[in-house]
């Protein structure tokens, strides 16, 4: 007789793990049919402490994936599914290919979903850390409009521009943030040590000195005698406003002071229409319906604040108005060009393709202002700190070349 794990769904759907003592796996297969169970996995183990190890490892949560592993699992089962390779076997065949514990264990959870009438995207949902918001609200367009290879393809495109874009604005601001914590070092240098040896000097002039003289030697005095008390009342302050910032609330109001940024604000709201624009036409040229299609775009915005104009916007379309029209509310993320060729596509039925080509327009101007972000931001940081650390030395030469006119 033999043991065999076993890993099989309920009448309520619940999944459940075990192991039984049968003389097949034929035999294990009737038995667990008889206690009213939809078997999933049944496999044979050694002995009955390997079964169990293997059962309760089925129901272990899967540790930290790799963003690297994730990139590759998407790729390849894009490429699979695109071959004619049935969901369930390319997760398998993904899932034994794969050597990071970690991603194992979540394949083999999410292919186990799947084989058991779980829907891809609620089986990723389930592993938030691992797949975002966005990356599930693909998933579950492609799922709903058949073309979940595409999908996989267009977020693994996704994927790797955004991680490009993050090596590019790291590396351009590796030189100005050493210049940053070189500047600050200075300037508590300035502070701490070099004014304070001019205080006894400039104490007979009193308040004759320059007033920015004067600011200078009172920051001074603050940073040498409450230093530790200010770092400690910064950091506190931080703590705070990241907390507020995790709240619904504080989430929407730190999104409207982003949008409300100059340059930073117009790359957000262009980054949210790209997404929206594209996943939107991708649905509706799928066939799937348009308020189907708002809600799954709608989570793909990744903007909780611009996502509101896009709720406001199914109601009205649920009532009858035009696509344009309901999107004309908000300008920021729908520009009156972007509403005017909207409104034209849906008069000639075109709108699942002017969705598309917008959304290349403006993927390729985005990557344009982002560029221009990054060269702007470096001189703006060069500029400051030699502001800074100008203005302290101008601040402490005034008395020395005003030193006669101060001593009379």
């Amino acid at each position: 007789m033999s043991v065999f794990a076993y890993t099989a769904l309920g009448k309520d759907g619940r999944k459940t793990s075990g192991t039984l003592n049968c003389d097949s796996r034929a035999a294990a297969l009737a038995q667990i049919a008889k206690q009213g169970l939809h078997p999933i996995k049944v496999d044979e183990a050694k002995n009955a402490a390997a079964a169990a190890k293997k059962a309760a490892s089925t129901n272990a949560r899967p540790g930290k994936v790799p963003g690297k592993a994730i990139e590759s699992f998407t790729r390849e089962l894009a490429n699979l599914l695109a071959g004619g390779v049935p969901l369930a076997r390319g997760l398998a065949l993904l899932k034994r290919e794969t050597s990071n514990a970690a991603a194992k264990q979540l394949w083999s959870d999410i292919h186990d979903d799947v084989v058991g009438g779980t829907a891809l995207a609620d089986s990723m949902a389930k592993h938030p850390k691992s797949f975002s918001s966005v990356y599930i609200a693909m998933v579950r367009a492609g799922e709903a409009g058949g073309f979940l290879d595409v999908v996989l393809n267009q977020i693994s495109d996704f994927r790797t521009r955004e991680q490009d874009l993050k090596g590019k604005v790291k590396a351009a601001m590796v030189y100005p943030i050493i210049l940053g914590f070189l500047a600050v070092g200075v300037l508590i240098f300035l502070l701490t040590f070099f004014i304070p040896r001019f205080n006894g000097i400039f104490q007979q002039f009193g308040g004759n000195l320059p007033a920015l003289t004067q600011f200078i030697i009172g920051a001074s005095n603050i940073v040498k005698n409450y230093g530790l008390f200010v770092g400690i009342a910064a950091v506190l302050i931080f703590i705070g406003v990241k907390r507020a910032a995790s709240t619904v609330e504080g989430r929407r109001t730190f999104e409207q002071l982003i949008l409300a940024t100059p340059i930073l604000g117009t790359i957000i709201s262009h980054f949210a229409l790209v997404r929206f624009a594209r996943m939107l036409g991708t649905l509706a040229g799928a066939g799937v319906p348009l308020i189907a299609s708002l809600r799954v775009a709608r989570e793909a915005i990744g903007n909780q604040t611009l996502a509101d104009t896009v709720t406001s916007s199914i109601e009205q379309v649920q009532q009858g108005t035009a696509l344009s029209k309901s999107l004309s509310g908000n300008t920021r993320l729908f520009p009156p060009s972007v509403i005017e060729m909207v409104a034209v596509a849906e008069e000639t039925g075109r709108l699942d393709k002017e969705l598309l080509r917008l959304s290349t327009t403006y993927e390729a101007d985005l990557d344009r202002q982002l560029r221009l972000l990054v060269s702007v931001v470096e001189p703006m940081m060069l500029f400051a700190m030699a502001g800074l650390i100008g203005m302290v030395v101008i601040g402490m030469l005034l008395p020395v070349f005003n030193l006669q006119e101060l001593i009379h």
